[in-house]
């Protein structure tokens, strides 16, 4: 809503990312992060904003709000606070589901490890004289080979990203 009003705007008035942050006193980046949905501008740069482009501040945020001037900042307020709120949602869901993921990825490692313990290598009783055997023989060992050496590592680097992923209180 706010992130696809600001970029028509822009475009429509012909100013890049750069020019708009010059004109209102950012760096571009804010701009870009404006633009992403990634933030949202405060009220009194909301309405800066809108005095950039001569355009209503009800327009930027979808709605046509009433001509009521002593309401128009906590209106455009409470529409900051709802857009951070759901961008905030946004964050925490996908940092659940990363943090979920990297479980997952953990627990996938630790039975492929069990699964060769348990296993201990039946691929080395095989009779290696016929073709198809060698080959996926040295398939097997190469597979075993490398996954003991690179699965504790990946395994570590799992376990971090889940502790740095975990819910904050």
């Amino acid at each position: 809503m706010l992130k696809d009003n600001l970029k028509l705007a822009r475009k429509a008035k012909g100013l890049s990312q750069e020019e708009l942050a010059i004109k209102l006193n950012v760096v571009r980046q804010t701009i870009s992060k404006w633009e992403q949905g990634l933030s949202v501008p405060d009220a009194e740069m909301l309405i800066s904003i809108s005095e950039v482009f001569d355009t209503p501040v009800s327009t930027f945020l979808g709605e046509n709000l009433s001509e009521s001037k002593e309401d128009d900042l906590k209106v455009i307020s409470e529409k900051l606070e709802i857009i951070n709120l759901q961008l905030s949602q946004r964050k925490k869901e996908k940092r659940k589901i990363i943090h979920w993921t990297l479980i997952s990825l953990c627990i996938i490692i630790i039975i492929m490890f069990l699964s060769l313990i348990l296993l201990n290598s039946p691929y080395f009783n095989w009779d290696y004289s016929k073709p198809e055997n060698a080959v996926l023989g040295v398939a097997f060992h190469s597979f075993e080979w490398l996954f003991v050496r690179i699965g504790p590592i990946i395994l570590m680097g799992l376990l971090i990203g889940v502790f740095l992923t975990r819910k904050k209180n």
